[in-house]
């Protein structure tokens, strides 16, 4: 079976783990599995599967999912402007936040994709990232006449009234367009979702459920489910095992003769390296953790899209039609031309609808009724925020949550962006921005495992003269 809880004790050797099934780790097992067929993956997953799971699969159950058995349910710390311990949902589930998440398909931005270049990240650009989304499995979709809200429409129609810029039937499009949107736009989202059964179209259905259903035959990979990783094991600065606690909570260890790929996302992957003994020497040395390598940029530059939730309670009930209730998005202009020093007018707002009660943090704060309400949100956020937070052990207890500091609106002037590398570990998940994308960020994730596996193939060949597959007769 592809997937499974168990390994048996002469299963535990393999060319390369993937830590954490989530939407970077489903693609690059994928790719990995596909054009290296000689060579053994594994992915481990803290969290179930998600196939033929109903709740999971309907994206407009994505609510219902938020601080539930797929979700780690995180909160930050005290912040410095109030409004602390809000929640951080990140999925724990395979496939990660794109089974998790409202499914928002977001071309990568030009824009962006020079401030990382500026940042001294090579091999990212707009072309390649144009390149990688149009290689992506998933289905994106357009939210079909039928299910889209009358209310909706409404709103965009007054939205490109009051603030004078375009709707827009295809964000996408105006993105890789030559304006390259920077006139703003309304309308609704690009959606990675089928419109006929309203189910997802996550990286582990579109990377992952081919495989499971036998479509595609990679007797070359298993996928650990349920599976928690206490620590990487470091020989020599070469990570060579993984240390795993399976459902049963039998303890385990597993060798990664190629590579050990970090897929657990921004919040998990610098969270292991410090419990592996990777970071900061005097953040490990407080909790107990004996030092592997001082590394002193793990678990700093933690940024994310801060927003808040304007709510109308409504005097009627909302029509019902919907892909999966936070279906359009607002992109527009705030501060005049050119405040960042060369986004000349390009969005720097972004603001999305809920036309269901999106109050998660009001009820926890709480501002509760008795009585069921009838809510539509405008959601806005801060799409390039200049705040960076920090990670942190508050123990050396792998099942602790680490503390997680946003440290929202305190815009610090400047940050160690250095990395010093551990052979034979890679890093491959939104932990390896250098700056958050204006964007929703799955398309961008998505695009970094189709890249990574790309790079860990060709660095495979040119290791080991595997012939890739395409070249097999």
């Amino acid at each position: 079976m592809v997937i499974t809880n168990t390994l048996g004790t002469n299963e535990v050797d393999f060319d390369f783990v993937v830590v954490g099934g989530g939407t970077a780790g489903c693609v690059i097992a994928c790719r990995l599995a596909e054009e290296l067929p000689n060579k053994r993956i594994l992915v481990v997953e803290a969290g179930p599967s998600d196939w033929q799971d109903e709740n999971i699969l309907q994206l407009k159950n994505l609510l219902n999912l938020l601080g539930g058995e797929y979700d780690y349910n995180y909160t930050s710390t005290e912040q410095e402007f109030g409004n602390s311990h809000i929640v951080h949902s990140r999925a724990k589930v395979l496939g990660g936040c794109s089974s998790h998440n409202g499914g928002i398909a977001m071309h990568p931005w030009e824009y962006d994709c020079k401030k990382w270049a500026e940042a001294g990240v090579e091999g990212w650009s707009f072309e390649t990232f144009t390149r990688l989304v149009k290689k992506l499995r998933n289905t994106i979709n357009r939210i079909p006449d039928g299910q889209r809200n009358p209310l909706v429409n409404d709103w965009i129609e007054s939205a490109s009234k009051a603030l004078g810029i375009p709707v827009t039937e295809d964000f996408n499009s105006e993105v890789v367009s030559p304006a390259r949107m920077t006139a703003g736009a309304v309308g609704y989202l690009p959606v990675t979702y089928n419109p006929d059964n309203g189910h997802r179209s996550s990286a582990s259905v579109a990377y992952i459920h081919p495989i499971i259903k036998g479509d595609e035959k990679r007797p070359n990979l298993k996928i650990l489910t349920n599976a928690w990783v206490n620590k990487i094991n470091v020989v020599k600065d070469t990570a060579a095992e993984v240390d795993v606690t399976l459902q049963s909570g039998q303890r385990i260890t597993i060798c990664a003769k190629g590579e050990t790929i970090l897929c657990s996302g921004s919040i998990d992957t610098p969270r292991l390296m410090l419990l592996s003994g990777l970071g900061p020497r005097e953040d490990l040395e407080t909790v107990g953790i004996p030092v592997v390598r001082d590394i002193p940029g793990v678990g700093e530059n933690l940024m994310d899209h801060p927003e808040t939730i304007i709510a109308w309670e409504m005097n009627e009930e909302i029509p019902p039609q919907t892909a999966m209730h936070s279906d359009a998005a607002v992109l527009v202009r705030r501060e005049p031309a050119n405040a960042e020093g060369d986004d000349g007018t390009l969005p720097d707002m972004m603001m999305h609808i809920f036309t269901v009660p999106f109050d998660t943090n009001l009820k926890r704060l709480g501002y509760t009724s008795e009585q069921p309400r009838t809510l539509f949100s405008v959601v806005p956020n801060i799409p390039r925020s200049r705040s960076r937070g920090k990670i942190y052990l508050k123990s050396a207890d792998p099942k602790e949550k680490p503390a997680i500091d946003f440290r929202y609106f305190t815009d610090p002037e400047g940050y160690d962006e250095a990395v010093k590398g551990i052979k034979k570990l890679r890093i491959a998940d939104a932990g390896v921005f250098p700056l958050i994308p204006t964007i929703n960020l799955m398309l961008t994730v998505l695009a970094v495992g189709e890249r990574a596996a790309e790079m860990i193939v060709a660095d495979t060949i040119m290791r080991t003269g595997d012939v890739p597959r395409d070249s097999r007769l």
